[in-house]
């Protein structure tokens, strides 16, 4: 397992239109957690000790929700504009920190947990070491590349350069490809945009 360079971040700015709702308010059942505190939760079950939430639609609201579960917040005040400016703003947020590497999610993935973030993790050589700064991992489901995605502190300048609209990182990652890692054994890494994906 990587050391304590590695960050958690998590995407759960968007109003989530098709949804009804922001997603990161979203419970999977009327007394559990939201999806933010789940995806929160998930992260330090991995052994991640700072945890990231950018929010943006509803953000004190999902604010609320990610501080309670021990995570800081940072708000994407242009978070409309998708995916992008959340990566963005969470990349710069992380930049003042001395974190090496970015563990990077989706707010509304219900069924990737800890044990994929632990397997991600533990796919780096040696336990961290001076190649961190440079890794670039990615989750894959039954071959499909998908998140999370562990990201090197050496590749935030030029994701977030190109990461723009509802692209986030995939301009980059189709130059720059990310190893992947099999995770279709512990989860199908599907998210949910409509209620009927619940």
């Amino acid at each position: 397992m990587v050391d304590g360079g590695v960050a958690g971040l998590v995407l759960a700015a968007g109003a989530g239109r098709r949804m009804g709702g922001p997603k990161g308010l979203l419970r999977l059942s009327p007394n559990g957690p939201s999806l933010v505190e789940l995806a929160v939760a998930r992260f330090r079950d991995a052994g991640l000790e700072r945890v990231l939430v950018v929010v943006g639609s509803a953000a004190a609201d999902v604010a609320v929700r990610a501080r309670r579960a021990g995570a800081d917040v940072v708000e994407a005040p242009d978070w409309d504009e998708g995916m992008g400016a959340s990566l963005r703003r969470g990349l710069v947020a992380l930049e003042s920190t001395d974190a090496r590497a970015a563990l990077l999610m989706l707010v509304d993935l219900p069924d990737v947990g800890a044990d994929v973030h632990t397997r991600i993790l533990s796919s780096v050589e040696g336990g961290g070491g001076s190649g961190l700064d440079g890794v670039l991992v990615r989750a894959a489901y039954e071959g499909r590349a998908g998140h999370p995605v562990l990201l090197g502190r050496e590749h935030w300048r030029l994701v977030s350069t190109q990461a723009v609209g509802d692209r986030g990182a995939r301009a980059y990652f189709e130059a720059h490809p990310p190893r992947l890692v099999e995770c279709g054994d512990l989860a199908t890494g599907r998210d949910i945009d409509r209620p009927a994906d619940i």
